[in-house]
């Protein structure tokens, strides 16, 4: 086979991500109904946050803090410590895709795995366990850990750099599946690896990304790598 490792995204690839029912149960907590438009007035915040943070113009603490300023408003609890106790939640409240585990399980023992992630540190591993999808992956990159945001190439390096130190391997052996364009596609193609966009929605690619691969369900990995 060609490819020695697949590196994946987390949330949107592997694991559905929707914070609205987690944000529910933490206001629930403080006595606050979380409604749908509440939840649709902190996207229009949160979304630009998130990419001012690929962008490293903000940090991650600044993300986790400005997010969520005006529910620390509502609720009377500091912004980072909703952020806390949301990604508690999240780590039961993000399963994995139905696909995704019979995908782990055939390309399991044939390929390394890993997982690099923009994603918060503290939730990670936990939902890796409470999915019980630890066990296919050899490595774990988290943003918030080494300190570069995907879609720059430092994160990739670091990922690299921790393939490296197991065995080496040449770049063109190192698949990047993802669901962005802007931050998996884009940075895995600027580090030197091959890319696959996870396009479910069936969008079009502008013309300055383009991936090595395009599948629209994650299932159709396995044919790509064996």
């Amino acid at each position: 086979m060609k490819y020695k490792w697949i590196l994946f995204d987390a949330d949107q690839t592997l694991f559905s991500f929707s914070s609205y029912q987690g944000l529910v149960n933490v206001c629930a907590k403080y006595g606050m109904d979380f409604t749908k438009q509440d939840f649709e007035e902190y996207e229009n915040i949160n979304q630009p946050l998130w990419l001012q943070y690929q962008q490293q113009k903000i940090d991650v603490n600044q993300l986790k803090c400005y997010r969520f300023q005006n529910l620390s408003k509502k609720i009377g609890i500091d912004p980072l410590q909703i952020n806390a106790e949301l990604m508690d939640q999240m780590a039961t409240l993000s399963p994995a895709y139905r696909e995704t585990i019979p995908m782990l399980e055939k390309l399991h023992g044939k390929v390394n795995m890993g997982i690099i992630t923009n994603g918060f540190a503290s939730m990670q591993q936990a939902r890796l366990d409470f999915t019980k999808t630890a066990k296919f992956f050899d490595l774990l990159i988290i943003s918030e850990e080494v300190g570069v945001p995907k879609p720059q190439t430092g994160i990739f390096s670091a990922a690299f750099d921790q393939i490296q130190q197991r065995f080496p391997v040449q770049k063109s052996q190192i698949l990047m599946v993802g669901d962005s364009l802007s931050s998996d596609i884009a940075g895995g193609n600027a580090f030197g690896f091959d890319t696959c966009w996870l396009n479910q929605h069936q969008q079009t690619s502008p013309e300055h990304i383009k991936p090595t691969f395009e599948i629209t369900n994650i299932s159709d990995l396995v044919n790509i790598v064996m």
